[in-house]
């Protein structure tokens, strides 16, 4: 029956859709000069979401609900809030983007996209798994391929689209091989069935391998990496922020999920498998990212290495990891949204997105240099920034869990990734434009702009500073898992 706590479950899902149903009825009503107020009707209907979502949709005991196919818990309901302000931050930036901040049907597209990652992390059956997980990826297919006139967005939308389905028909496979052994298509029942059932760890093997393919391109892990560099170049910057944030949490959320419930009998073959990709792609990623000259293609390169950070967390396979994993994907979401949000001001202005054209930004705007200050820095791993917390909490389940040589790994490479981040803000700091006249050639920022970025802003440095009662949260989510 549908009660009230399932209608409480999927409370941000009716609200995002209902947003979504306004815009499509009001937008085609707006003027040319108009239109752009989709972004503002997006994002404050999504911050409107979110509070009711907060008084009136908060979980208590974790429970399952329509017909057990979402689980109505706190690690679901924490990571929803997360997409949700990704999401409307987003819009905000997408506002001022030539041809995309113009048009409803990019707002509609980033909704839809939200409602799968929602979906994504209260899943608690195969089949709504995998649905969830299709209904974010179609609309950011689309996205990604938003600009027809350009050349490298249209490749960007078609290598995302043939890789995206090629990984999810091999995940599907070994959803169904899943289904095969264990009978059942819901995660709490599988882990049951397959403890009582006689599964070689070969066989356990091969499934495993064939859902971390699927998983492991939506999270960009290597070796399924390779459609990140070149989409992030090519599709709109607010896509590709968030598709480095929302896109990627959303498959961690997936992760945890999956494996901490459903494959526990097998924990010693998934978590040693995960191991080695966390640290090839945190080694992979930062030695690609050293000589990139394109800034988008280099946080390309760094959202793989940081995707090898969170897995370190999901290798402790604890409750500790669970929480380190939550928290870095928050402390991720601020500070990369806030990385991709300065690159769209600068090249909305400019044009421009080489790491040589962000000489003299210091002067030009004051205030996006110290903005793109600390989501480097707090990219980087320093202190007093979110991504320095989110470090050594993921870190520390590293050791508790005996993986010390996978965190000497992930010590190593963040030391390799201070070279390429402070080579960026060296331009922005020590450079001086060619004509030496920056005070002639301002960066100014639109309101919503300026208010995306300082909201992000204060998260990372709040995530850093003020950071227990959001661990606390992320422990608490991470308990609900189990």
């Amino acid at each position: 029956m549908f009660t009230s706590t399932s209608f409480a479950s999927i409370l941000p899902e009716i609200l995002i859709l209902a947003l979504g149903l306004l815009l499509l009825i009001v937008e085609p009503f707006w003027k040319d000069e108009q239109k752009r107020n989709a972004g503002w009707l997006t994002a404050g209907g999504l911050f409107v979401a979110m509070i009711v979502s907060l008084l009136f949709g908060r979980p208590g005991e974790p429970v399952a609900v329509l017909g057990g196919m979402i689980r109505f818990d706190l690690m679901g309901f924490f990571l929803k809030m997360l997409f949700m302000f990704a999401a409307a931050a987003t819009a905000l930036l997408m506002m001022d983007h030539e041809q995309a901040g113009k048009r409803g049907e990019a707002y509609l597209m980033l909704l839809a996209s939200l409602i799968g990652m929602n979906l994504m992390a209260a899943s608690a059956d195969l089949v709504m798994l995998y649905l969830s997980i299709e209904t974010a990826s179609i609309p950011l297919y689309v996205l990604s391929g938003f600009l027809l006139g350009d050349e490298r967005s249209t490749e960007a939308g078609f290598k995302y689209f043939l890789f995206g389905a090629m990984a999810s028909t091999i995940m599907l496979y070994g959803f169904s091989l899943l289904f095969g052994f264990s009978g059942t298509t819901d995660l709490y029942a599988i882990a049951a069935a397959l403890t009582s059932g006689n599964i070689s760890p070969m066989l356990a093997f091969g499934v495993v391998t064939l859902v971390v393919v699927g998983l492991g391109f939506k999270v960009s892990i290597v070796p399924f990496h390779f459609w990140a560099p070149d989409v992030y170049q090519g599709a709109p910057t607010p896509v590709a922020g968030y598709l480095s944030t929302a896109s990627k949490a959303a498959g961690f959320a997936v992760i945890l999920r999956l494996f901490f419930v459903a494959f526990p009998e097998f924990s010693g073959v998934w978590m040693m498998v995960f191991a080695v990709l966390a640290a090839v792609s945190m080694t992979v990623g930062n030695l690609l990212a050293l000589p990139q000259t394109n800034i988008k293609r280099l946080l390309a390169y760094s959202s793989i290495s940081h995707a090898g950070y969170a897995m370190i967390g999901a290798v402790a396979f604890s409750q500790f990891g669970a929480a380190s994993v939550i928290f870095y994907l928050a402390a991720y979401i601020a500070t990369n949204l806030l990385a991709f949000g300065i690159v769209m001001a600068f090249s909305h202005v400019t044009g421009l997105e080489e790491i040589t054209d962000y000489a003299g930004l210091s002067r030009r705007n004051p205030l996006l240099g110290l903005m793109m200050l600390a989501a480097f820095l707090s990219l980087t791993g320093m202190p007093p920034f979110g991504g320095f917390v989110a470090k050594v909490f993921v870190f520390a389940a590293g050791v508790q869990a005996n993986y010390t040589w996978l965190v000497i790994v992930g010590i190593i490479n963040s030391i390799i990734g201070v070279y390429y981040y402070l080579n960026v803000l060296k331009f922005v700091y020590l450079y001086r434009m060619p004509d030496q006249d920056e005070d002639q050639h301002p960066i100014p920022l639109s309101q919503p702009y300026t208010i995306a970025l300082v909201v992000l802003v204060l998260g990372v440095i709040l995530l850093g500073t003020v950071f227990a009662p959001f661990f606390n949260w992320s422990d608490v989510s991470a308990l609900s898992l189990f």
